[in-house]
């Protein structure tokens, strides 16, 4: 099947979790991926020890903003301390005083937003999405895809970005299939949000990640065209 690519980050939500979750999402392009030691030593390293002053003798459940995340998956009925959140994974390991993974300057620099304001993001190449239509839904029985660094991620029942080829991210994983390489060109960008969270709030966040994006990540974010949906 010839590839349709995605020019915009426009992404639908299933009418059968509206009113569950909201959506920012933005194109990069020119992507120029590399180490990200600016961002480490500026930006994320600060970070992380302040969160481990901080919270490293307290429970997760008591990190202010924590419960964001939890609720996106509550509202469908997920428990979100057996399905986690990618934000809630990353503090996790954090205040435990474990090293988070460095990938690239661009994953790194989505990871540091997920970590900086405790909401899933997902990253993907936007040349590895199939179709011209992205859709939010839930997935159906016994659907998977294949993770990175993971085995089959089971997606039914839970929420799935899917293209024409099947779903390819979720606000826990996002999929091998649309990964960031080096030889990467185009990205997009979604952040994952209760519906509770104004969509003036989540234009914010999508902003500030698009901001970082551009000095630290490697690439020239749309900014302009940010997509809120839900």
């Amino acid at each position: 099947m010839e590839q349709t690519l995605i020019s915009q980050p426009s992404i639908q939500i299933d009418q059968s979790l509206q009113g569950t979750v909201r959506l920012a999402s933005f194109a990069v392009e020119s992507l120029r991926i590399g180490r990200g030691e600016n961002l480490w030593n500026n930006l994320f390293e600060p970070l992380c020890s302040e969160l481990f002053d901080r919270y490293g003798e307290t429970t997760i459940s008591h990190v202010p903003g924590i419960e964001r995340a939890r609720d996106l998956y509550k509202a469908i009925g997920i428990d979100p301390t057996r399905w986690r959140p990618a934000s809630e994974a990353l503090i996790r390991r954090v205040i435990k005083g474990k090293p988070l993974y460095r990938i690239n300057s661009l994953v790194d620099t989505i990871n540091y937003c997920s970590l900086y304001y405790l909401l899933p993001l997902g990253l993907f190449d936007l040349d590895r999405i199939g179709g011209d239509r992205i859709t939010l839904r839930k997935g159906l029985p016994g659907e998977s895809f294949g993770g990175i660094r993971k085995d089959q991620v089971n997606v039914a029942g839970r929420y799935t970005l899917a293209d024409l080829a099947g779903p390819f991210g979720s606000p826990t994983s996002d999929s091998e299939r649309t990964a960031i390489r080096e030889d990467s060109e185009r990205a997009l960008v979604v952040i994952y949000a209760p519906s509770s969270l104004q969509k003036t709030e989540l234009e914010t966040l999508a902003r500030f990640t698009a901001e970082k994006v551009e000095q630290y990540g490697g690439g020239l974010p749309r900014s302009g065209d940010v997509s809120i949906a839900g």
